[in-house]
C-alpha cells in the first residue's frame, strides 16, 4: 500500500529554515525566563484609587451598579484610606454623593468651605498625610441638574464656570489637596486654576487634567454613585470630545499642557488606549487613565457570571494600561489589585 508523500519528504524547508533559526518561544518555556523578559510590570505604585464619599457617620453603604464599592462616610473613609496606605497605594481621588437640598443650578456649594469634598480632605490629610489627596473642582456632584458646569438658558456657560471651578480649587487647596483633578472639560480652566493657586500661595499644589475626556457609555454607575444619574437632561456631549475623535484629543492635550497642567488624563481607558499610546509619545508628560465605573462593572459582572476569570482579567486590564504608556491608573480595583501584588 503506497502511502502519501509527507510535506517534509517533498522537500519542504524546516521550521528551523523558515525563521532563520529564531526561536520565540524558548523565552517563553517557563515562569522564570518570561518574567526574566516581561517588558512591562504593574506594582502598587501605579494605583490611584477613587472613593466615593456620602453625609453622615459608620456609613458604608453598597453601590449597586458596582459590585464591592460603596459610599464611605468620612469617619469611614478615613478608616479605610488608612488600610489603603498600609498597603502602599499613593493616593486617593474622592467624588462626593451631596445631599439634594444643597445642589441648585450653579453648583454654589463647591464653593463652600466646609463641604463633603474639604471635610474630607482635611481629615483624611490629618490621618493619612503619607498618602496623596487628589480632588475634582467640576461641578456636576453639586448641580441641581447634572452637569459639570452652570447652565444658563439650556447651555452650559463655559467663563462662569470657569472661574467657580477655579475658586473651587482654591478651598480644596486650603483643606489640603495635593492635587486637583477638574474633570469639567471647560475651555481655559487649566490656566485659569494654575493662576488662582499661584495667587493664592498653592504653587506646589499639582494639577492633573482630564486632558482627554469622552462622552462615553461608560460612566453610568459613576453617575449612579453620586446621584446625578436621575438629574442629568441632555448628554455632555457639547463639552466631553466625541469619542471618534482622536486628533481632537491631542489638541485639548496641548491646550491643557501650555496652560499649565503636570499631568494628563484620558477617560474611559480600555476604549481608549490608541490615545493613551499618541499623547505619550507626543508629550512625555507623566500620563494617567481612569479605569471608569462601566469598565470596572463589566469586569465584575462577567466574573460574577462565571463567564471570565475576574482576578485575570482585572490584572490583564490594567497592565494594558501600562503597556499603552500609562504611569499610573485610578481604578476601583486598586486594593484588590494591591493585596494581590503585596501577597
Amino acid at each position: 500500500m503506497n502511502r502519501p508523500t509527507s510535506p517534509k519528504a517533498a522537500g519542504a524547508r524546516s521550521v528551523d529554515e523558515i525563521t532563520g533559526g529564531r526561536r520565540l518561544r524558548r523565552m517563553r518555556k517557563a515562569a522564570w525566563s518570561r518574567r526574566l523578559v516581561r517588558e512591562n510590570t504593574l506594582t502598587v505604585d501605579d494605583l490611584i484609587w477613587p472613593i466615593f464619599l456620602t453625609d453622615g457617620e459608620n456609613v458604608r453603604e453598597p453601590i449597586t451598579a458596582m459590585p464591592g464599592v460603596f459610599r464611605l462616610s468620612v469617619d469611614v473613609a478615613v478608616r479605610e484610606v488608612e488600610q489603603a496606605a498600609r498597603l502602599g497605594i499613593p493616593a486617593i481621588a474622592t467624588f462626593p454623593q451631596v445631599d439634594g437640598s444643597r445642589k441648585d443650578v450653579t453648583g454654589s456649594h463647591i464653593l463652600d468651605p466646609d463641604n463633603l469634598i474639604n471635610r474630607a480632605t482635611r481629615a483624611l490629610k490629618a490621618a493619612v498625610p503619607e498618602i496623596g489627596v487628589i480632588t475634582d473642582a467640576a461641578l456636576d456632584p453639586f448641580t441641581s441638574h447634572g452637569h459639570d458646569g452652570i447652565l444658563r438658558d439650556g447651555v452650559i456657560v463655559n467663563d462662569e464656570t470657569v472661574e467657580q471651578v477655579a475658586a473651587a480649587s482654591v478651598l480644596q487647596a486650603a483643606a489640603g489637596s495635593d492635587i486637583i483633578a477638574p474633570s469639567d472639560m471647560m475651555d481655559g480652566r487649566i490656566g485659569a486654576i494654575r493662576d488662582a493657586l499661584d495667587a493664592n500661595g498653592f504653587q506646589d499644589v499639582a494639577i492633573m487634567s482630564y486632558a482627554t475626556k469622552f462622552a462615553s457609555a461608560f460612566y453610568g454607575p459613576f453617575r449612579n454613585a453620586i446621584g446625578t444619574q436621575g438629574l442629568l437632561k441632555g448628554d455632555k456631549s457639547t463639552y466631553y470630545i466625541d469619542h471618534a475623535n482622536s486628533d481632537e484629543a491631542v489638541r485639548e492635550t496641548e491646550q491643557d499642557i501650555l496652560e499649565g497642567a503636570d499631568m494628563i488624563m484620558v477617560k474611559p481607558g480600555l476604549p481608549y488606549l490608541d490615545i493613551i499610546r499618541r499623547l505619550k509619545d507626543e508629550f512625555a508628560l507623566p500620563t494617567f487613565a481612569y479605569q471608569v465605573s462601566g469598565e470596572y462593572s463589566m469586569i465584575k459582572a462577567a466574573s460574577a457570571n462565571g463567564w471570565i476569570d475576574g482576578e485575570k482579567a482585572m490584572l490583564e486590564s490594567l497592565l494594558a494600561f501600562k503597556r499603552a504608556g500609562c504611569d499610573g491608573i485610578l481604578t476601583y480595583f486598586a486594593p484588590e489589585v494591591a493585596r494581590l501584588l503585596k501577597g
